[in-house]
């Protein structure tokens, strides 16, 4: 049976998965999930991921909905073209860099979030907030590659912090205003995912339910 991603084209989270998917060469169907007008908060698509997000991927009988445990199922069960290297420290500089991406900067930039703290404070303070955590963020993960970083991230070959870090500079430069002057491998890297089938194809705008297919 073909895999099933549940996905937004906007959503950072299936970003990476959608990388991952094409990296790896595996067939799946996208289903887009209209989180605009809530279907994301439907009693069906609650059964698929009870906090109502995506991504969410079904293969057979089984249903993942949360990216990084996707991700590591799909290494797990689907290891050709691996996005782990062998090397034990590289693999773990890789762990660290998905997690700063995944743990302290996307979910600071929110939807739910940034509207909260437009609640809490002003709606002014929305984008500085979110900026400041991303800005957090990429300082650390400049320094955390600076030694290790090849023509990617960890190396020469893509791997796992890669199909993390794509997305997320892809927001930020786009969405939320970042000056990725100031994140000069940042900058370098996704310069080198862009000429990247994998990535250029699953890129928001390249997406079945992105406005821009319409144009």
């Amino acid at each position: 049976m073909v895999m099933k991603l549940y996905s937004h084209y906007m959503s950072s989270c299936t970003f990476r998965v959608r990388i991952a998917l094409r990296l790896k060469g595996l067939d799946h169907e996208y289903i887009a999930v209209d989180m605009i007008n809530g279907e994301h908060l439907t009693d069906e698509f609650l059964k698929l991921n009870p906090l109502g997000m995506v991504p969410a991927l079904v293969d057979g009988d089984i249903i993942i909905a949360d990216s990084f445990a996707i991700l590591m199922y799909l290494e797990e069960k689907y290891p050709e073209h691996p996005l782990l290297p062998n090397d034990f420290q590289k693999r773990a500089l890789n762990y660290q860099a998905a997690n700063i991406v995944s743990s302290n900067i996307q979910p600071l930039q929110n939807p739910r979030i940034q509207m909260y703290i437009g609640k809490i404070s002003s709606p002014d303070e929305m984008l500085p907030w979110t900026q400041h955590h991303i800005c957090r963020g990429f300082a650390a993960l400049e320094k955390l590659l600076a030694n290790c970083a090849g023509k990617y991230a960890t190396g020469d070959e893509v791997s796992l912090a890669d199909c993390f870090i794509a997305p997320q500079v892809d927001a930020a430069s786009k969405r939320f205003k970042i000056d990725m002057n100031d994140y000069p491998l940042l900058s370098r890297l996704y310069k080198a995912y862009v000429e990247l089938p994998a990535f250029k194809d699953a890129m928001p705008e390249n997406q079945p339910d992105s406005p821009a297919v319409g144009i």
